[in-house]
């Protein structure tokens, strides 16, 4: 039995993190769960983005499951999920891009992997006000981040057996910053004779990715590419309510969904907890439950292949009760 840190979150949290607990609880899956309020409701009550039972939770369990939080937009408190990342050394994010079968979509045959590096670039959160109408922000590169992303992907291209990376820069315009990125990851590219480094502008990545997906692998690149390029994915394949993700640091890891907390439709069953539950499958396979993860996504695949098997959000009419339970029975 392993012991997982839940974070229910904000907005429709609560609801997907329920559903996903159980379906999990009704798979093969040997979870058990140690809950902890992280988000907007605990910020606004205590003025602390990530509380001291949230650090020794996860310290103590080294694997949380991690429902949306709030961040606003242009002001008030920073990113709780950057702030967790900084906080923990989570320096990779990994994210899954692959159409689900049964779910009618524009492209098929996609199956990418997007690795993020997650802990410096803009996303240090390093600005300045200058003067008045002038604020600046500085774009952190280090050649230890850059090939240590870059040694993440490389092992998980080697695992998977995938047989290309893709490295995703501004090398020809940020010829410092990106210039080392891209340098950084060729050499790290040398210790990996099995397998071929492709290199792509970003600004050409994105027309590649929505002209042919299909010819990406694994996929690396520095934090804000990697956010754009992981929401544009998301979006081949149906959108973030089917994006799983994980964050990975040395010890410890966070797997969460890549959608918001959605605080339109909290409370109001509308929500999809696909992304989430597919996250759930990620972390089962780390702490290697390959039976019980793949048990649960035969059964999300066969409740989805149907309309009457899905969401509102993906054409169907199912709330998020009756797609759970729809879920449960097809766990065979």
């Amino acid at each position: 039995m392993t012991r997982i840190t839940l974070v229910p979150g904000d907005g429709i949290g609560p609801e997907i993190v329920t559903s996903v607990k159980d379906i999990l609880s009704a798979s093969s899956a040997e979870v058990s769960w140690d809950e902890v309020d992280v988000g907007l409701n605990v910020y606004e009550k205590t003025g602390v983005l990530i509380p001291d039972e949230f650090v020794a939770s996860l310290k103590r369990n080294k694997i949380a499951l991690k429902g949306p939080t709030t961040t606003p937009v242009g002001g008030g408190h920073r990113s709780i999920n950057v702030s967790m990342r900084q906080m923990f050394h989570l320096f990779a994010n990994v994210r899954p891009i692959q159409n689900i079968p049964g779910l009618p979509c524009r492209y098929q045959d996609v199956d990418m992997i997007i690795v993020r590096e997650n802990s410096e670039d803009l996303y240090k959160g390093i600005e300045y006000q200058v003067s008045e109408g002038v604020a600046q922000g500085v774009k952190l590169i280090t050649r230890e981040a850059s090939e240590k992303i870059a040694h993440h992907a490389f092992t998980i291209a080697k695992r998977l057996g995938r047989k290309t990376v893709t490295a995703v820069h501004k090398a020809n315009i940020m010829k410092f910053t990106d210039g080392l990125f891209l340098e950084s990851v060729r050499n790290v590219a040398k210790l990996y004779p099995d397998i071929a480094l492709n290199d792509v502008i970003v600004d050409n990545m994105c027309m590649q990715m929505v002209t042919d997906p299909s010819q990406f692998d694994v996929i690396v690149t520095e934090n804000l590419y990697g956010d754009i390029l992981s929401d544009l994915g998301a979006g081949l394949v149906g959108g973030l309510g089917l994006a799983p993700g994980g964050n990975f640091g040395s010890e410890l890891c966070i797997f969460e969904a890549a959608h918001g907390s959605a605080p339109d439709i909290a409370g109001q069953n509308k929500a999809n907890p696909t992304a989430l539950l597919l996250s759930s499958v990620m972390m089962l396979e780390y702490i290697e439950q390959g039976a019980a993860a793949e048990q649960i996504r035969h059964a999300l695949y066969k409740t989805l292949d149907k309309e009457d098997g899905r969401t509102r959000d993906l054409g169907g009419t199912l709330g998020t009760t009756d797609f759970t339970q729809a879920v449960i029975r097809n766990l065979g």
